[in-house]
């Protein structure tokens, strides 16, 4: 495959992968079909918990084995999104489906096996691999349980043994939904009680618009879009960069070209005006001294010139 350089990377169809966290009732799903172009994964039959001017297409999923095939039979160009409510759903019906590829993956109480465990947590990657081959953002719902940890009441993501490491590791965002006052927020950087995960300029807590009638539900579509800009900033920057220091090391030439003392000085002062950029002064300075030593002179630190 080919090697891109840093100036040739673009991100404008950059795919998001987000969780979103939080009590049970609260309005994560709600908040999940405010991405861009939603399909609400409904796997908790929880659809008719959504006020009716702010539901979705819904697709309705009884098995996994069903939603695999579904994703490979559907017409899915209409959505951009893919609202999984819940991943914790999600993951339970990918239980039977790995002990159906592997008995090893199951006990004979019906229940996973340790390899079973592991199993599922592949699954989870597969999964997200073939909805990021479908160029598709996917948000996975959570809900929430209480973890103590002496004094503090830690929230976690409702998810069996050490999987929820696993689940987070490949996501982009995380976000916790939380009532502060008579306000929504969710919050997208770690706290003692809750963990979060923010990057490219979305970080710290945000106010949930309240959604009057008519009111327009896009506040994750607003986020992402804000995501996408930042990352596809920082490539950007570094085109800028990139053409200012090649139009800096364009004074190689006017070094090259010295053949004597007085050229090697009068380079020396010239360099002194070029706009560098990146590595350009270091480089060009280095550059100097080798066609220095090449002519027979050295840098005299006392006259600050070339003797």
């Amino acid at each position: 495959m080919p090697i891109k350089k840093a100036n040739e990377l673009d991100f404008s169809n950059k795919k998001i992968k987000m969780i979103v966290a939080g009590y049970a009732g609260i309005g994560k799903t709600t908040l999940g079909l405010s991405a861009p172009k939603p399909l609400l994964f409904d796997i908790e039959n929880g659809v008719d918990r959504v006020e009716g001017q702010y539901r979705k297409d819904t697709l309705i999923v009884e098995s996994y084995q069903g939603l695999l095939e579904d994703l490979e039979t559907e017409n899915f160009d209409n959505y951009e999104t893919f609202v999984v409510d819940t991943g914790g759903k999600l993951l339970d019906l990918m239980k039977p489906y790995v002990i159906r590829q592997n008995q090893q993956n199951g006990q004979r109480d019906g229940s996973l096996s340790m390899k079973g465990w592991g199993a599922v947590a592949q699954e989870f990657k597969r999964f997200m691999k073939i909805v990021n081959n479908m160029k598709k953002h996917i948000i996975y719902i959570f809900h929430t349980k209480e973890e103590n940890d002496g004094d503090i009441t830690k929230l976690r993501i409702q998810v069996e043994g050490s999987i929820k490491t696993k689940i987070w590791e490949d996501m982009d965002l995380g976000g916790f939904v939380e009532m502060v006052g008579k306000k929504r927020t969710i919050g997208f950087s770690n706290t003692e009680r809750y963990y979060a995960k923010g990057t490219h300029g979305v970080s710290g807590v945000y106010d949930i618009p309240t959604l009057y009638e008519k009111a327009n539900n896009d506040f994750l579509s607003n986020l992402f879009q804000g995501y996408i800009d930042d990352l596809n900033s920082y490539s950007t920057a570094h085109i800028e960069k990139q053409s200012a220091y090649t139009k800096a090391m364009l004074f190689k030439k006017v070094i090259d070209k010295c053949d004597n003392d007085k050229h090697l000085n009068n380079a020396l002062e010239q360099l002194k005006t070029v706009e560098h950029s990146l590595t350009s002064e270091r480089e060009l300075k280095t550059h100097l001294i080798n066609k220095a030593k090449e002519l027979g002179y050295k840098y005299d630190t006392n006259k600050k010139a070339f003797i």
